[in-house]
């Protein structure tokens, strides 16, 4: 089901609402409660992929790397030790 944008040209009131496609469109402000609100046209959300790639690339061993895929920090200088 999607969400639909509406507007209420009387008191300015912008809102959401998430319906049916067959469900009749909204003509009544939540708002002001007047009639007269207009559904708005909306260009949709569609599908956005965020990342470097698909599974396949994204999990794939590079060569010349430890199979733990990290590369582990250098041991530090031990501490002096402490005078008496």
């Amino acid at each position: 089901m999607p969400t639909y944008e509406y507007l209420c040209p009387k008191c300015g009131h912008a809102f959401e609402l998430f319906q049916s496609m067959r469900d009749e469109p909204l003509k009544k402000c939540p708002k002001c409660k007047k009639i007269g609100v207009k559904r708005l046209v909306g260009g949709g959300a569609g599908l956005i992929f965020k990342g470097s790639g698909f599974y396949i690339t994204d999990y794939k061993k590079k060569s010349g790397t430890p199979s733990g895929g990290e590369s582990k920090p250098a041991a530090a200088a031990p501490a002096p030790a402490a005078k008496p």
